[in-house]
């Protein structure tokens, strides 16, 4: 059932790829192509019973198009029968605390038209647990058009009680034992953009700024844009540095 749920998003993203240099206009850059469905299950020792800790899938960063940026933190068209579960349903069926349900800053492909963010969540255990998922795309992240670049690929780790952390690179957990306190984080992967990112207007980048989707130092390096500490444009500032990355590209 996973592997038939991901194959066609995976294999529409392709088809939009191939068909980008014909027909930019109707097509999409890549996104992050994947539920991030993940359950921990095991004996409650609260209570000495069985619980299954599904808290839903996991939305992500959609492409852009070639006049407007990919959405944040969305489900799959293909995928209509899946919603997110409320954070205070799912803490009260499962001995989990949701830590963080939130936008991934910087998980969007820069363009002129940049894509969309993909979502962090991250879940502590109040009990032992068997922690399963089978993530794809954390190494293909999803592709930028037109000069626009890639995205953040998705992304699973476990950060135990005691700081460290664990986690496959390749996003597949058969069964992985959680202890009280230990978290697992996921990241899902956000949408590649669309054009060259130093087309973008300037004050779009600022309010991506001002809004958290973008850190300064990434508006600095994908779009040569510059602002101080408040947030405040810095035209001459911009105007060099964006001088400056076009001609290192030419």
């Amino acid at each position: 059932m996973r592997m038939w749920m991901t194959i066609p998003m995976t294999v529409v993203d392709t088809v939009f790829k191939a068909l980008a240099q014909a027909i930019p206009e109707r097509s999409i850059a890549g996104h992050h192509a994947d539920l991030l469905s993940s359950h921990t299950y095991g004996v409650d020792q609260r209570t000495g019973r069985f619980f299954f800790g599904f808290v839903g899938p996991l939305g992500g960063g959609w492409g852009a198009k070639h006049n407007e940026d990919g959405a944040n933190a969305t489900i799959c068209l293909n995928d209509g029968d899946t919603h997110n579960s409320p954070v205070e349903a799912s803490e009260v069926k499962s001995p989990i605390v949701i830590e963080e349900h939130s936008l991934v800053q910087d998980s969007a492909g820069a363009g002129r038209y940049r894509g969309g963010l993909g979502i962090r969540r991250a879940v502590r255990m109040l009990t032992p647990a068997n922690f399963t998922t089978r993530i794809e795309r954390t190494q293909c992240a999803p592709w930028g058009l037109q000069d626009g670049k890639d995205a953040r690929p998705n992304r699973v780790f476990v950060r135990r009680a005691d700081g460290s952390t664990d986690g496959p690179d390749n996003g597949k957990v058969d069964v992985m034992q959680l202890a009280p306190g230990d978290t697992y984080v996921l990241e899902s992967g956000g949408g590649g953009g669309f054009g060259t990112p130093l087309d973008r207007a300037i004050e779009r980048v600022v309010e991506d700024i001002r809004l958290g989707y973008i850190t300064a130092d990434s508006a600095a390096r994908d779009y040569g844009v510059i602002v101080d500490e408040s947030f405040q444009l810095d035209g001459p500032a911009t105007e060099q540095s964006r001088a400056g990355l076009r001609a290192g590209s030419v």
